[in-house]
């Protein structure tokens, strides 16, 4: 009888086992519900577009159901390589057992994603499109090898105009006033903390206010220091002044002239600083040793390569 009781029992809970639902999958719409704000404030950040961020994160992590996604935070499916230090997770992919990063939460995958994007020199060339080009971003990432799928920019494609993600591509920017509107540069967005963002070359920026300094101004933008000084080619040591141009993502390769007449009192720099481009572009195109200056009247160039 007590054997014909445990046999009972152990059939009852097989049945209710398998009886239980399978977790829930999540919607397509509640994932960019969930993450849209990530993207437009990564966007704000890094130039990543915001559309961009969201269709390869739905197309990466199954719209956040895949066991990447699930159990390892990771949203866009990128690998270990080289130099990571973090915690990783091997799963099956182009070969079997392959290494994965692993992230304490989402939202860390997405600020390591456009990361990733921002300091691969094979991807430098994506920051030179507009932000609200994003067909231009999906073929571009296909062909920096981001994906092996040919189908790959089709995709992020289809999935933006599907969903309308283009829309938030436009949060980076809100009409000029007409008193600030200018060839190289218009009014993106007023802070809480009363600062005029800009754009230029299509980089953001600021201007140094009176008493200013590098902290500050990556405080108001939750950065990090060492941004700052990377993107404008500053050291730590370095003392910032009034007026001076400060800008939030990294400069471009090419600059929107073509050539610089240099003027007294000018640096590299300076130049590099009055063009959105950066300081080594601006040494290797013109063939001049890094740390050196040029002479007054000197032309340099500013798109192409010097022969």
């Amino acid at each position: 009888m007590k054997k014909l009781i445990s046999i009972s029992f152990l059939i009852i809970n097989t049945i209710v086992l398998i009886a239980q639902p399978a977790e829930r999958r999540q919607t397509r719409e509640e994932y960019i519900q969930k993450f849209k704000d990530i993207a437009v404030k990564e966007m704000h950040h890094s130039g990543v577009p915001a559309s961009i961020t969201l269709a390869q994160g739905i197309l990466e992590s199954g719209d956040g159901n895949s066991p990447l996604a699930v159990y390892g935070k990771n949203h866009f499916g990128i690998k270990c390589h080289s130099g990571w230090t973090g915690k990783t997770m091997y799963l099956d992919d182009d070969e079997k057992n392959e290494c994965f990063r692993k992230y304490n939460d989402v939202y860390d995958s997405y600020k390591d994603h456009s990361e990733f994007l921002k300091t691969r020199n094979r991807y430098a060339f994506l920051f030179e499109l507009k932000i609200t080009d994003y067909k231009g971003w999906a073929k571009g990432l296909k062909k920096a090898g981001y994906a092996t799928n040919p189908k790959y920019p089709d995709l992020l494609i289809g999935l933006i105009e599907k969903h309308k993600l283009y829309e938030y591509d436009n949060y980076a920017k809100v009409p000029p006033r007409k008193a600030n509107k200018t060839k190289t540069s218009d009014v993106l967005i007023a802070k809480s903390t009363s600062r005029i963002v800009k754009l230029h070359n299509n980089i953001k920026y600021v201007l140094v206010s009176e008493g200013d300094n590098i902290q500050d101004i990556a405080k108001d933008f939750n950065m990090n220091t060492w941004q700052i000084l990377k993107y404008n080619d500053l050291n730590k040591s370095d003392k910032v002044t009034s007026g001076e141009i400060i800008y939030l993502q990294p400069k471009k390769n090419k600059a929107k002239s073509d050539t610089h007449i240099v003027k007294e009192g000018e640096t590299m720099r300076s130049i590099s600083q009055l063009y959105g481009l950066k300081l080594k572009q601006l040494y290797k195109k013109n063939n001049i040793v890094l740390g050196s200056q040029p002479s007054v009247g000197t032309k340099l160039s500013l798109r192409k390569k010097v022969k």
